[in-house]
């Protein structure tokens, strides 16, 4: 774990003061910066500041409990890891946690072993996650774009699509890299072999077919000229 040292960041949320303060301190030696909350309110203030890579979670918080402040995350962030501390294996809170993506549910008492296997597995999902990231475009609403396999996503799930409808999102999104216009003529030349009503028409049905299956504003007119990407996830 000493290789990613200067690059990730972690949020330790804990209620007990000497608790936190023993493994903050730990973590410093590891992580890039470590911050620490001890209540709900104040990690997911933190959380919208810091925007940490890893958070680490004592279920029993104060203000806003552990499961509610990760489940107020994940209403718009599903890559952030999380790690779940608990006093119990309660299956009640087990069935709730396994819906929020976590890396790790630990019960307590936590061996040092134990949390470092699962900042192991933490780091090693971030770093496969960096790996295969340049290859997809991330939109609003938890959708994404795979180049490489020309696929739409929402979450992890495939979004059926025919092959003209992937056809068409491919050449938009390869345009979107540069902020250009996807023009008609592009679209048309490429995929009918050429512009006619008829042809024009035709793609304007599928862009209105896809446009039902992709965040509102995906794709926007460019009036008389063609299509472009509207706002991506982090704009």
């Amino acid at each position: 774990m000493d290789m990613v040292k200067s690059e990730l960041t972690v949020l330790f949320i804990e209620d007990d003061s000497e608790i936190r303060k023993n493994y903050v301190d730990s973590l410093k030696l590891v992580f890039k910066h470590v911050y620490e909350a001890e209540d709900g309110m104040q990690a997911y203030e933190l959380y919208l500041e810091k925007k940490p890579n890893i958070l680490i979670i004592d279920i029993n918080l104060p203000k806003m409990n552990g499961l509610e402040f990760l489940k107020k995350v994940r209403n718009n962030d599903m890559n952030t890891k999380a790690i779940m501390l608990t006093s119990h294996s309660d299956k009640d809170i087990l069935l709730k946690a396994a819906t929020l993506k976590l890396t790790e549910y630990l019960v307590k008492p936590v061996s040092r072993g134990e949390l470092k296997s699962a900042l192991i597995s933490a780091v090693d999902e971030i770093l496969k996650f960096n790996i295969t990231s340049n290859k997809m475009l991330h939109l609003k609403e938890n959708f994404s774009w795979n180049y490489e396999n020309k696929e739409l996503y929402h979450y992890d799930t495939i979004v059926n699509l025919t092959k003209k409808e992937k056809d068409i999102l491919a050449i938009i999104f390869i345009n979107s890299i540069n902020k250009t216009t996807t023009l008609y003529g592009d679209l048309l030349y490429n995929l009918w072999d050429e512009y006619t009503e008829a042809t024009l028409k035709s793609l304007k049905t599928f862009v209105f077919s896809l446009r039902k299956k992709l965040p509102k504003d995906t794709i926007v007119n460019e009036y008389g000229t063609g299509y472009k990407l509207g706002c991506k996830n982090n704009e």
